[in-house]
């Protein structure tokens, strides 16, 4: 490796956020191994890095002890099942991830002197009583509920990072990251965005739990990397919330969906489900005066491109395989 090249691992290289980062961190000249067990990751989305020789994959579970030969300098610990429905089908890997895989990535990053940068979320708010929220305010979660093992995973990373930057003196970063949409999503996400695209593209109604007067706050993939970039290379090792703060209902998400993809199958209402939060908007003054960092791509324009994405791809791979 030339000597001025730097050497950063990302854990969850293969997911949606993970496999993005992957490109940014290759295009900006860095030499990137991709750590991934294909759980809820997809070899597809780094497909195009493979040919790279700056690029390598390595499958490994990273709730086992993680070896990586030779010098790395950054450590981005992505590495989590996300999705609503994971938190039902794979409570415990989550739990494992989140506190035996941040404890051996802690650990890697240690021994190798390297920059440590954990991927927290904006579900460590849990269902949250401040709004907007700030990265100050300790949250409103349950832990028993279906959705704490992942939210509880999520601090208890926070903790031990933070326990290891006191305590060992390891240069740390944490990002918590309000929700993200983009290409490479899985379309079985169960979370909002791809939810929606996949119902438009196939004709049926859009699912809206509750009577869709909840708000969500969404960011464009590209706007989250960025973020995540810029942190990195800052001093600051309080959480930084990454997200958007314009804030829109459930139902106008799904207005705009159909309207963007040409649907007119309409929306479906359901039940509400237990300890879904009615408002997530993050207060991203931290992130405008530390890292100079808000986002740039509006809400249309993204779902457009991710439409586009979803329609190209995961799409026609249905109608090929149906």
């Amino acid at each position: 490796m030339p000597e001025g090249r730097r050497r950063a691992l990302v854990t969850g290289g293969a997911g949606f956020i993970g496999s993005h980062l992957c490109d940014r961190l290759v295009s900006e000249g860095y030499a990137v191994v991709c750590m991934d067990n294909l759980r809820t990751g997809s070899l597809r989305n780094i497909a195009h890095l493979r040919s790279e020789p700056r690029f390598e994959y390595v499958d490994h579970d990273v709730t086992s002890y993680i070896r990586v030969p030779g010098r790395l300098d950054e450590v981005y610990h992505f590495a989590s099942p996300a999705s609503p429905k994971d938190f039902e089908r794979i409570p415990i890997p989550i739990l494992k991830v989140g506190a035996l895989g941040t404890h051996n990535a802690l650990g890697l990053s240690l021994a190798k002197g390297a920059r440590f940068m954990l991927a927290s979320t904006s579900e460590v708010y849990g269902d949250p009583l401040v709004h907007p929220q700030p990265e100050d305010y300790w949250g409103n979660v349950n832990p028993i509920g279906v959705r704490g093992v992942y939210d509880e995973a999520k601090r208890y990373a926070e903790a031990i990072t933070m326990a290891y930057h006191r305590h060992h003196g390891l240069d740390t970063r944490i990002v918590r990251i309000f929700n993200t949409y983009g290409p490479r999503m899985r379309p079985d996400d169960g979370r909002m965005i791809p939810n929606f695209i996949s119902q438009a593209l196939s004709g049926r109604p859009l699912t809206v739990y509750g009577d869709g007067s909840q708000t969500r706050s969404v960011q464009y993939i590209d706007d989250l990397v960025e973020g995540i970039f810029r942190l990195m290379r800052s001093e600051e090792r309080r959480p930084v919330n990454i997200g958007n703060p314009v804030e829109y209902t459930v139902r106008e998400v799904a207005e705009l969906v159909l309207r963007l993809s040409g649907s007119r199958a309409g929306i479906s209402f359901r039940p509400l489900p237990k300890d879904d939060p009615k408002q997530r908007c993050p207060d991203i003054t931290r992130a405008r005066e530390v890292l100079g960092w808000e986002p740039r791509v509006p809400a249309e324009e993204g779902l457009r491109r991710t439409l586009e994405w979803f329609s190209g791809h995961v799409h026609r791979a249905g109608e090929k395989t149906g």
